[in-house]
């Protein structure tokens, strides 16, 4: 992949986070790792909403937090960002967001429950990092979210917001949108008196590796993608018995 195919994957990203109400005004930011380079990262810029990211303001940025390429304004809390790439070389993407279900739920202390299939995914594996409310504007303080993250997908932030770090930009994605949904079912679930017993967790372990597989998270990234770009259905998809027929 490109630079500039990658800044593009980062603006489609932003399109769907600010689709799916996690936009938060110009709060929020989302960020992929520069093809080749694994100690620059692509990032959002400041001052702007998840559906203004352009190819001009978008800002390449390296693992102290500094900017290297780009002439917009620095996220303050780009350290979010660049500690968990410094802690996780697995990590391609990260997304942080203060979408209302989650920061509610991280309000109560309560672990996220297998509800719903996004409960199912971070059940036994969403920690939360809860030694402040302000914004992780320092590397010290950075540094401390990527060590409540440990080798986790997601990190609750306590009464702020969550971070979430893939191992691609499209499942950094698909798993914003499926947590802040999980925790919306969890709070309807606990409003309407509590859950039933709860699935075994030998019945909730297969549901959970596949709704993380690579292929589950590209499929459901392009059907965010085509939904806010406006782009067509794949032919193979819209009439998938045309190719046999002929």
């Amino acid at each position: 992949m490109t630079n500039d195919a990658a800044v593009e994957a980062l603006i489609t990203a932003g399109r769907i986070l600010e689709h799916v109400g996690q936009g938060d005004m110009i709060r929020g930011h989302v960020s992929v790792r520069v093809p080749g380079n694994d100690a620059h990262f692509l990032m959002k810029p400041h001052l702007v909403g998840f559906d203004e990211i352009t190819q001009g303001n978008a800002l390449t940025i390296d693992l102290d937090g500094k900017v290297v390429a780009g002439h917009a304004r620095r996220h303050g809390e780009v350290f979010i960002h660049s500690e968990i790439y410094r802690a996780r070389p697995d990590v391609r993407a990260v997304v942080h967001t203060h979408p209302t279900h989650l920061v509610a739920l991280s309000a109560t202390g309560k672990p996220m429950r297998p509800h719903c299939q996004g409960g199912a995914v971070f059940a036994g594996a969403l920690p939360t990092y809860d030694d402040t409310i302000n914004l992780i504007r320092t590397r010290e303080l950075g540094a401390a979210v990527a060590r409540a993250l440990g080798p986790h997908r997601a990190v609750l932030l306590k009464s702020h917001g969550v971070a979430v770090a893939g191992t691609t930009l499209e499942e950094a994605v698909v798993l914003s949108v499926m947590l802040e949904e999980a925790a919306r079912v969890q709070l309807l679930v606990e409003a309407a008196g509590g859950a039933a017993p709860e699935f075994p967790p030998e019945d909730i372990a297969p549901l959970r590796q596949f709704l993380l597989s690579p292929e589950q998270c590209a499929i459901n990234f392009a059907y965010l993608a085509r939904k806010v770009m406006g782009t067509p259905m794949p032919a193979a998809l819209a009439n998938p018995g045309a190719e046999r027929a002929g």
